[in-house]
């Protein structure tokens, strides 16, 4: 009998489309449509979350929290790890830990960008984080490196513009995509930014269309009968093999 489709539905809050703006819409604005989205649907989530907007909203935690998602750490400022000296990357990760353990325990990283070297691993387990999932398998060069053993890795399938795809070409690319399937969105994604001066994949298909389109998703893998899950739920197993 074939295993059920896992999949991990992940959301980065942090501010509007970094290093593009920094303005706070998503948070205001996006997170609350994407909350109720996620309740109607009855679909746990994982919220990667920056110090910075834990200490401007911390009522949005509480929310995430009382909904029964996973709280997990984004950094404090969401700048890129890998231009971060090893000090100032170990205080992005302590700082953002502390800051987000005055609501919920804390056992999950992702780090801006998806982007982090291999060599700041042993930070993440100093800290007491047990999940890292700062891999991306869409990106050039990805690899499952080696890994303190306390430490787990999960990767993101497939980057986040994708989602807002027109559903032909969307659900082809989602038809390949292997088990576990960890997703990812962004509360600035349901505020219309599509007259905004940024990137084109970030403004493309914001608003409106963008909360139907993740519908879409979850009832595309509902109708497969896949398994939601929390990243905090992440079988301890096979983890680096998940995240080849």
């Amino acid at each position: 009998m074939t295993a059920p489709l896992e999949v991990y539905l992940t959301v980065d809050v942090e501010p509007d489309c970094p290093p593009f703006l920094w303005t706070w819409r998503g948070i205001d604005e996006g997170a609350p449509r994407l909350l109720e989205l996620l309740e109607r649907r009855g679909v746990p989530a994982t919220f990667f979350t920056t110090g910075a907007v834990a200490r401007r909203s911390p009522a949005l935690l509480e929310r995430i929290l009382a909904a029964g998602h996973e709280l997990a750490s984004h950094g404090v400022t969401h700048r890129a790890f890998d231009r971060l000296d090893v000090e100032t990357a170990r205080w992005e990760i302590e700082e953002s830990v502390r800051i987000l353990r005055d609501h919920a325990p804390i056992r999950s990283f992702r780090a801006p960008y998806l982007r982090f070297p291999d060599a700041y691993l042993p930070l993440l387990v100093d800290a007491g984080i047990e999940i890292d999932a700062s891999l991306a398998k869409y990106k050039r060069g990805h690899r499952a490196a080696r890994r303190p053993p306390a430490l787990r890795r999960v990767a993101a399938s497939i980057t986040s513009s994708a989602l807002r795809l027109p559903a032909l070409v969307r659900d082809r690319w989602l038809d390949r995509l292997a088990s576990p399937v960890v997703l990812f969105v962004h509360p600035w994604e349901f505020v219309d930014l599509t007259k905004t001066r940024i990137r084109w994949d970030c403004r493309l298909g914001t608003g409106d269309h963008a909360l139907r389109s993740l519908d879409a998703v979850i009832e595309y893998f509902a109708r497969r009968g896949a398994r939601f899950r929390r990243v905090d739920e992440l079988p301890a197993g096979d983890a680096r093999a998940r995240a080849s």
